[in-house]
């Protein structure tokens, strides 16, 4: 594990630091934009497992993501440092998705999603000394356009492995934004982190200046 060695930025405390349980490029950016300096690592953790859990428990797909984040938080255990740790959920009239494995799969999964509505179940959790002191999920929905095969085509072709790497197959940030018609609720918890209600919990627990 890396040292907590990291020069925070003039807006963070120099006595807390942070570290973001996560390997997403995207997330640890969406920090750095917001004037916060973190050390970014992935926890290990099996989530498959606890995806199956909440299947099999009749989760909610908000509680799963909230239950995930929570895991990948606690999992990276730093006594001195608050965790945030964030995981997203896509739901689409009662079926839940993951992140494709394959070029294959994404196709199949946008076809899916074509010309429907879906939920993003975005949750964020902050930890400190194994302890969760804060948790939010945000739920924006977002409208695809009923988009022809040869536009999926060529958007895969030009994606490539990056849509692989989120769990709607596309990159708000980047072309995958063509996919959609209409879009409600929160961008940054689109992109993976509700962040304004994250930064206003990292004011009232004194990481960063209020």
């Amino acid at each position: 594990m890396p040292d907590l060695v990291l020069k925070p930025t003039p807006l963070q405390n120099t006595a807390t630091p942070l570290v973001l349980a996560s390997g997403s490029a995207i997330r640890k950016q969406l920090l750095h934009n917001a004037g916060l300096s973190c050390l970014a690592e992935p926890a290990a953790l099996e989530e498959d497992v606890l995806k199956a859990e909440g299947l099999a428990q009749g989760w909610a797909a908000s509680t799963t993501a909230l239950r995930l984040a929570e895991a990948k938080a606690l999992a990276l255990y730093k006594p001195e440092a608050f965790v945030i740790g964030a995981d997203q959920m896509l739901s689409c009239e009662g079926v839940l998705y993951n992140k494709p494995e394959t070029q294959d799969a994404a196709r199949t999964q946008l076809q899916a999603l074509r010309g429907k509505t879906h939920i993003l179940h975005t949750a964020v959790v902050v930890c400190h000394k194994g302890a969760v002191l804060w948790q939010y999920v945000s739920e924006p929905k977002l409208t695809m356009r009923s988009f022809s095969d040869t536009f999926l085509d060529a958007y895969l072709q030009s994606e490539g492995a990056e849509c692989l790497c989120s769990v709607g197959a596309y990159r708000l940030e980047g072309p995958g934004l063509q996919l959609f018609e209409q879009i409600e609720g929160d961008y940054s918890a689109i992109l993976g982190l509700p962040l304004l209600p994250l930064l206003e919990a990292l004011r009232t627990l004194g990481v960063t200046l209020s």
